[in-house]
């Protein structure tokens, strides 16, 4: 299974080896219902970072993994979601404007990325490349973020050839198994299939905090 040991060890390690090359934090996340859960995470050793659990929820709209989920959804189930979500303002740099909002993931679709510019928190940025199942199906992400003071969007856009990687090396881990293989061919319906992958993240603390 997903979250035994053994793989959840395997997830960890490629995270970690991505965390070491890039110098960032890396998370791995999901989509459930509506909301971008936190599965895994490996930690920079800066001392200003932002510390978010596994277990944690962060929204959709304008977050690196969120926007990659919402990029990468057929237009019909996007913009159900779209309108099922507020696009509270979280940050300035927060788009809340959902024809811009739109525009803006059309761009990153053509792209295969998400793009967090300053639009969750204030002074942090990020970038997320997709998780695959074997049938192309995006069912999780890896992000990496970091304050804009230590990492352009520039700067992070340059790993994403490590990003995807280790992306791939997550994947792949995951299509020995039979995990996915339950997952339904409509990409509008993996939220509801992966919630088992979550169980064993969501009773865990959704507190985040700024600092050492």
């Amino acid at each position: 299974v997903l979250l035994g040991d053994s793989a959840q060890s395997e997830r960890h390690a490629i995270l970690a080896g991505l965390a070491a090359r890039v110098g960032e934090t890396c998370n791995l996340t999901m989509l459930d219902r509506g909301r971008v859960v936190y599965l895994d995470r490996v930690e920079s050793h800066w001392p200003l970072r932002l510390h978010l659990a596994p277990g944690s929820q962060v929204p959709i709209h304008c977050t690196a993994s969120g926007k990659l989920f919402l990029a990468t959804l057929p237009k019909t189930r996007r913009a159900a979601l779209l309108r099922a979500t507020p696009l509270d303002r979280h940050a300035p740099g927060t788009i809340v404007d959902p024809a811009a909002l739109e525009r803006e993931l059309d761009a990153l679709a053509k792209r295969d990325l998400g793009i967090d510019c300053e639009e969750y928190i204030a002074g942090l940025v990020a970038v997320a490349v997709p998780v695959r199942d074997r049938r192309g199906r995006v069912v999780a992400a890896i992000a990496v973020h970091a304050p804009a003071a230590r990492m352009s969007v520039d700067a992070a856009l340059g790993h994403v050839d490590a990003m995807r990687e280790a992306a791939e090396a997550i994947a792949e881990g995951w299509r020995r198994g039979p995990s996915t293989e339950d997952v339904p061919t409509d990409p509008s319906e993996v939220d509801a299939s992966v919630r088992k992958l979550l169980a064993d993240a969501r009773p865990r603390t959704t507190m985040a905090e700024v600092g050492g």
